[in-house]
């Protein structure tokens, strides 16, 4: 089972016993969670006929006694003090708490002296504290995301808070997956260790009896890793379907906002890209630009035949055929429409950003060598007023990463030129970069220069030429992947927390990314799970990163280190 039907099955729970008409109430990060997996229809078959939010549920004193609420939560404090006081005032009939992950004693407690009034029928946890964005893939939301990039010496309130939350989301996911996992982590990485060894006192020792599911303790693995030991994929601009929406328009929690482009009509100003609810997007998802705009005229011209032949109805048995795929009939309507108005955007994008342009050069920086080569066309780029600051700003970076051993007199120059033509750019934040995941950080080889069958490959692939050279990089997760599913993870760079070790080869195993997930790795688990049935990958992360979240935490995370520095 995969996590979008795990998490449907937890909320059709939930709902289906409890009959009658009912109110589902829901936090700020439950929305999103049952968003991902749930749409409105489905609600309303469930007999949801209001779904409000904690905070206004608090604000209002109107009496629906004539509705059942039902309270989706996570279980943190600032929840069950607001739920204390809608149990001193009820509005509702009956009140059916579950919350998303494990609830402490002294909250249960707290909950069953404030229900005087015998309001609450039943209280269960359901766990779901993660959004399940697509089968193989989850989001924690975290707001605070740069927190992972901040240096050990800064260690502010928050990080707590970031690390609690990244133990919740993990431990519910296998909590979800009923599986106790071993837990190795990336030595270079101190936000990883933390995170991974307070995963591990959860599941051993805190609430052992929770997570023993009398199965074999080594069929699951859980690897907690750094965002900093691949800071190239971020950097990238995409060339498939959802990896190029993220990175030109943004998804969020599989929504995308289009109110802020012209052209879009009214009923398409946000869109919902869903690999469960829309047919067109789960096929084409994974496919590049040119290939997707062939397939969307192939659907433009089947809506236009079917179109065609609504218009030509003869006779009753016609109409009554008509009428009964009508809703069909709109939902292809929308469909059509949706993807047209989103490739049309991306194409207008792709054409004032000259992005083609730069993309090709980003590539050669991630996937090929030729310091001299790639030094001149970052220049010329750089000099290029078509193109945009952020794609300096990004080029400038995968020239850095790449380079930064090997021509610091280059990088100096480039550095400059960026300043100058470049009024948006913040002093020192590649900089600021190297130093957080310059090569002297990272565990990984990210790129494949100190392995020999790399290199092999990369001459063999050059032999050969590349078939879409805007697609060529793989990210270095694929390689993590690998070295997983042959046993080449070494110890030394991935240890094992406590004494439970791996006997053979995972079947599930849960990559969780500190600091975030892209879609283009999300996309190489997807594919490596259909290639290989004998292992399940499952990608999680704090948030889903584009270039431009990518950058923001970064500039973030450079500021509060400013600022602590001067303390």
């Amino acid at each position: 089972m995969v996590l979008i039907p795990l998490v449907r099955d937890y909320i059709d729970r939930m709902l289906h016993d409890i009959p009658g008409m009912k109110v589902l109430v829901l936090d700020p990060q439950t929305v999103g969670m049952v968003s991902v997996v749930y749409s409105q229809s489905d609600l309303l078959r469930k007999e949801v006929f209001l779904v409000e939010t904690i905070d206004n549920a608090s604000s209002s004193r109107e009496s629906m006694a004539h509705l059942k609420a039902v309270y989706f939560l996570r279980p943190s404090a600032d929840n069950v003090q607001k739920l204390r006081r809608h149990l001193a005032m009820p509005r509702f009939a009956e009140y059916h708490l579950f919350f998303s992950n494990i609830l402490k004693i002294p909250q249960i407690q707290i909950l069953a002296d404030s229900d005087e009034q015998e309001v609450v029928q039943q209280v269960q946890e359901f766990y779901a504290d993660f959004c399940a964005i697509d089968p193989y893939h989850f989001t924690l939301n975290i707001q605070n995301n740069h927190m992972y990039m901040l240096p050990t010496v800064v260690d502010p309130p928050g990080m707590q808070s970031f690390c609690d939350r990244a133990v919740d989301g993990i431990a519910s996911v296998f909590l979800a997956l009923k599986r106790r996992p071993v837990i190795r982590y990336q030595r270079t990485s101190d936000v990883a260790k933390r995170i991974a060894q307070e995963t591990a006192r959860l599941m051993y020792e805190q609430e052992s009896g929770l997570f023993d599911f009398r199965r074999t303790e080594n069929s699951s693995l859980l690897l907690v890793i750094d965002r900093r030991d691949d800071p190239v994929t971020p950097l990238l601009n995409q060339w498939t379907y959802q990896a190029m929406v993220h990175e030109l328009i943004g998804i969020e929690n599989n929504k995308v906002d289009l109110r802020g482009f012209s052209n879009v009509p009214k009923d398409q100003q946000e869109v919902v890209l869903s690999s469960v609810q829309d047919d067109f997007f789960r096929a084409n998802m994974f496919e590049n630009f040119g290939d997707l705009g062939m397939n969307i005229k192939r659907m433009v011209d089947d809506f236009q035949h079917l179109s065609k032949s609504s218009l030509n109805l003869q006779s009753i048995g016609d109409m009554a055929k008509f009428v009964s795929n009508y809703p069909e009939y709109r939902k292809t309507h929308g469909n059509v429409t949706k993807h047209v108005a989103l490739v049309s955007e991306m194409s207008r994008i792709v054409e004032e950003r000259k992005l083609m342009l730069v993309s090709q050069t980003e590539q050669e920086l991630a996937c090929t060598s030729g310091q001299v080569t790639a030094f001149e066309a970052v220049t010329s780029l750089l000099n290029n007023e078509s193109v945009s600051d952020i794609d300096r700003l990004r080029l400038v970076m995968l020239y850095a990463l790449r380079y930064e051993k090997e021509s610091p007199v280059q990088l100096m120059q480039l550095f400059n030129k960026l300043a100058s033509c470049s009024a948006k750019y913040k002093s020192g934040l590649v900089q600021f970069l190297l130093k957080q995941a310059g090569a002297d950080k990272r565990t990984g080889d990210l790129y494949g220069n100190r392995d020999l069958l790399n290199i092999a490959r990369n001459m063999a692939r050059g032999l050969k030429g590349v078939e879409n050279v805007y697609t060529q990089h793989q990210p270095l997760l694929f390689h993590t992947m690998e070295g997983i599913v042959k046993g080449r993870l070494r110890d030394a760079d991935y240890p094992l927390v406590g004494n439970h070790f791996q006997h053979g080869r995972p079947q599930d195993v849960v990559i969780f990314i500190v600091g975030g997930t892209t879609y283009e790795e999300a996309k190489s688990v997807a594919l490596y799970n259909a290639a290989n049935p004998g292992v399940r990958f499952f990608l999680g992360g704090s948030v889903v990163l584009n270039s431009k979240r990518f950058l923001e935490d970064l500039g973030e995370a450079q500021r509060i280190s400013k600022s602590s520095s001067i303390i």
